[in-house]
């Protein structure tokens, strides 16, 4: 009995962790389900200047528009105190789940995980001038994530070479949720 019981414990959990990680595998991004309104909750970079306040891709996600070979995305950032509305249009590569924009140099951006009902994890790596840095973001559909998420983030950003102290949690910032309506 006791054994019965501790496969059904084990089979539960290995339902629950799947139903929990239901992201994609390279092949099978849906990615018109990434459609519609997000929220930035963690930022990250290996040139932590770059996302502290006033850093230029220290920006607030607000909603991603599916489009037909390309992502557009409505931002906010916030300058001398102003929240302020801008949108890029990311371009598909030949690569599944990767884009490529301009904005503060050349970024190419891959989705690296999703369960599309409540995050998505994108890696960005920027070109500027010679100079070249990678940016990580957690966007969620809520205003905030479990601390489950945020660590499956930072583990992912640290086996990305970012360091724990290069990650900002944006749940605790000024987001310009008020210029939201």
């Amino acid at each position: 009995m006791k054994l019965l019981l501790l496969l059904l414990c084990l089979g539960l959990t290995l339902v629950c962790g799947h139903a929990e990680e239901a992201s994609f595998e390279r092949g099978n991004l849906d990615v018109d389900k990434l459609n519609g309104d997000w929220f930035s909750i963690v930022v990250a970079s290996d040139k932590r200047e770059k996302i502290e306040e006033n850093g230029s891709m220290r920006v607030f996600v607000q909603h991603i528009d599916v489009l037909e070979n390309s992502l557009g995305f409505t931002f906010r950032i916030k300058e001398n105190g102003v929240c302020t509305e801008f949108s890029l249009v990311a371009d598909k590569t030949a690569k599944d789940g990767e884009y490529f924009v301009e904005y503060d140099g050349e970024n190419t951006f891959t989705i690296l995980k999703t369960d599309y009902d409540n995050y998505v994890m994108f890696h960005l790596v920027n070109v500027n001038n010679g100079e070249t840095f990678q940016l990580m973001e957690l966007y969620g559909r809520t205003k905030d994530l479990s601390s489950d998420i945020k660590e499956k983030f930072a583990k992912l950003c640290v086996a990305h070479g970012i360091t724990r102290d290069n990650i900002i949690d944006l749940t605790k910032t000024d987001r310009c949720l008020q210029a939201r309506g």
